[in-house]
C-alpha cells in the first residue's frame, strides 16, 4: 500500500492519466487500430497527446509525474480526448490541482455524528437511513438501515464499513442484487479520495486490507474509476423479508467533514414499505414473525 499511495500529487496524476489512456480504445476516439499486434492497450502515448493537442514528451512527463503544473486548457483536452464524463474530468481537475500546490495531508477527520442528523434519522422510520463517512463507515443509522444488508450487525461497529462489506462479507453478493455496481461505485468513492489525499491514515488502512483480501476490489482499484452511484432504485433479496425495490437517495452534508446522508424509502401502503416496516420494528426473542402479526391484523382492521 505505501508504495501505491504516495504523497507526490504529480505521481498520483500520472497514474490516473494512465490508467485511463490504456483503457480507452483507438475506435472509440475515431482511430483505426491498425494491423498486427498492439503492445500497449488502449491509447499509446503518442496517439493521446495528439488527440489532446500537447507534444509528446510534455505528456510523458506528465504521465511520469515529473511535470505537476498542467493549465486548465491542457486539463480539458486530456479530458476530452480520454472521453472523461463530468465526474472524471471533475477528478482529473483535483488531481491537476493538488500535483500543483500539493501540501501536507490533513489529519482523518473524526466520526462525531452532529445530533441533528440523529432526530433526522429518527423522523424517516420505517425508511432506512444512514450517515456515512468519507471511507464508507457506518457513522449513524436507524434500526431499518442495518438490518438491511444482512449480516453487516454481526459485525462489531468498528468494521462496519459497506466497501467491506460489499467486498468481504459472505452474505453481500446475495443481498445486493446490483453488486457489481455497488462494488464499482464504493471504490469509485475511495479512489477520487485517493486523488486528493492519498496518505490519508483512514483510507490507507482500509484500502490496505482490501487489497490484500479481495482479488475483485484489486481489479476495479486498479481501473482508476471515480463514477459515483447512480440515483436509481436499489433492489435487495433479503433472507428475513424477502425482495425489497428501494429508492435511494445520497446527500452530502454541510459542516460534517465530508459525511453523506443517505435513504433508502419506500411508497406508504406498498409492499415494499411494509417490509421496511419489519425491518424498522424493535423485535423481541420471537422475531420477524411477531411484527408480521401486527400488520396482518392492521390490515384486517382497515
Amino acid at each position: 500500500m505505501a508504495s501505491e499511495q504516495s504523497s507526490d500529487g504529480g505521481a498520483e496524476l500520472g497514474r490516473f492519466l494512465r490508467a485511463r489512456r490504456t483503457q480507452t480504445a483507438p475506435e472509440q476516439v475515431g482511430l483505426t487500430a491498425g494491423a498486427g499486434l498492439r503492445r500497449t492497450p488502449g491509447l499509446r502515448r503518442e496517439e493521446l497527446a495528439t488527440l489532446a493537442g500537447i507534444s509528446i514528451d510534455y505528456y510523458v512527463r506528465l504521465e511520469r509525474g515529473k511535470e505537476t503544473r498542467p493549465g486548465p486548457t491542457v486539463v480539458d483536452a486530456l479530458a476530452r480526448a480520454l472521453l472523461l464524463d463530468a465526474s472524471e474530468h471533475r477528478h482529473l481537475r483535483e488531481l491537476a490541482s493538488r500535483a500543483a500546490y500539493a501540501s501536507e495531508a490533513p489529519p482523518a477527520p473524526g466520526h462525531t455524528v452532529r445530533p441533528q442528523l440523529r432526530v433526522l434519522l429518527e423522523s424517516v422510520r420505517p425508511n432506512a437511513a444512514y450517515v456515512v463517512g468519507r471511507t464508507l463507515d457506518l457513522l449513524a443509522f436507524n434500526p431499518g438501515a442495518l438490518r438491511l444488508f444482512a449480516g453487516l450487525a454481526d459485525w462489531p461497529p468498528p468494521r462496519r464499513n459497506f466497501a467491506r462489506y460489499a467486498f468481504l462479507h459472505p452474505l453481500a453478493r446475495d443481498v445486493l442484487d446490483d453488486w457489481d455496481e455497488q462494488a464499482r461505485a464504493c471504490v469509485g468513492r475511495l479512489r477520487a479520495l485517493a486523488g486528493t489525499e492519498p496518505d490519508a491514515p483512514d483510507l490507507a488502512d482500509l484500502v490496505g486490507e482490501l487489497l490484500a483480501k479481495s482479488p475483485d476490489f484489486a481489479d476495479l482499484w486498479n481501473r482508476f474509476d471515480v463514477k459515483p452511484h447512480a440515483p436509481d432504485p436499489k433492489t435487495f433479496h433479503h433472507p428475513d423479508v424477502g425482495d425489497l425495490h428501494l429508492g435511494y437517495e445520497s446527500m452530502p452534508l454541510e459542516h460534517s467533514q465530508k459525511q453523506r446522508f443517505v435513504v433508502f424509502f419506500a411508497e406508504p401502503g406498498t409492499s415494499d414499505h411494509d417490509k421496511l416496516i419489519l425491518l424498522d420494528a424493535e423485535h423481541d426473542e420471537l422475531g420477524l414473525d411477531v411484527e408480521e402479526g401486527r400488520l396482518s391484523r392492521r390490515r384486517a382492521a382497515d
